[in-house]
């Protein structure tokens, strides 16, 4: 299983390069930004965020977790992700999101909420395409591109990985996504999504092995269990402006060490070969320090095999 650490919203951007160098000496497999252009407090761009942690790094694989695909013309899309591509030496991988919990932010680059699912669709075709190299002419609802050829492009395309939970995010992992990465869900509701994207991939004429599982987990870490869960009620709730109370048992991971080892094996088993650990708490440090102590290790030693 492959693990990666989440630069934890709110946290200062400058401390980017520092955090994902301690990922890195950890152990992590990968390292995430996530980003929005407004919303309820400090967060990140993850293109800029992950492009200092490629400076600052050597080794680490770096996600997208997620770009907000809808929010950019989806040519400067497809040059952002050439560029990180091209700067991290092939370790970016693009994790896509159609967004929504904020519909201001939506307004405030002049794209209709209505249409964030159209507009990612496209945007993943127009990424497809440039990304492969050559001269592209594409006219779509939303780009039109005349003849241009995307230089330079990445000896590589980056995997692209699509988040979300609904049936048009399933279908849209099926064709374009390398990977399936949904967020509040349980192992069986994780197993049961990703059973579906597969399904649907081998209806677009894919092999549907070839969608791999992952999963992000607002998460914290303790040696106190009750205050593990107390620290992520209220840190998922303060981020998404809503009481998360009733939904922290199904959706949230949380406990000791031994109780998040446990829980993330629930995961695997459901075919998660990747996660994210996102820390959801006031003391990041903290949780990220004991996360690499006592829980990266235990997760090895099961025998989990990192891809």
């Amino acid at each position: 299983m492959r693990v990666g650490l989440m630069f934890p919203p709110g946290a200062d951007a400058a401390e980017i390069p520092g955090v994902a160098r301690r990922a890195e000496e950890a152990g992590f497999d990968f390292f995430c930004c996530g980003e929005h252009v407004f919303f309820h407090g400090p967060i990140t761009n993850a293109f800029v965020g992950l492009a200092a942690a490629a400076g600052a790094t050597e080794r680490i694989g770096l996600l997208s977790a997620l770009t907000i695909l809808p929010v950019y013309p989806a040519a400067l899309a497809a040059k952002l992700v050439a560029t990180l591509a091209t700067v991290s030496r092939g370790r970016f991988e693009l994790g896509v999101g159609v967004g929504g919990e904020h519909p201001p932010e939506f307004q405030a680059v002049g794209v209709p909420l209505a249409e964030r699912g159209r507009r990612t669709d496209e945007a993943l075709e127009v990424l497809q395409r440039l990304l492969a190299g050559g001269r592209v002419t594409f006219r779509g609802e939303f780009t039109t591109i005349e003849d241009q050829e995307l230089q330079p492009v990445p000896d590589h395309r980056p995997p692209v990985w699509v988040g979300g939970r609904r049936r048009a995010a399933m279908r849209r992992a099926a064709r374009y996504g390398d990977g399936w990465l949904p967020y509040l869900v349980t192992p069986r509701q994780f197993a049961d999504s990703l059973e579906q994207v597969r399904e649907l991939a081998g209806e677009n004429g894919r092999r549907p092995q070839d969608v791999r599982g992952g999963v992000y987990l607002w998460s914290t870490v303790d040696t106190d269990g009750d205050r593990a869960r107390r620290e992520a009620v209220s840190s998922v709730s303060e981020l998404y402006s809503q009481d998360f109370e009733g939904y922290a048992d199904r959706y949230l991971l949380f406990g000791t060490p031994a109780r998040v080892r446990e829980r993330l094996a629930e995961y695997a088993e459901a075919g998660a070969e990747s996660v994210i650990f996102a820390p959801a708490c006031a003391d990041h440090d903290r949780a990220i320090d004991l996360f690499a102590a006592e829980v990266l290790p235990g997760i090895r030693e099961r025998g989990v095999s990192r891809v």
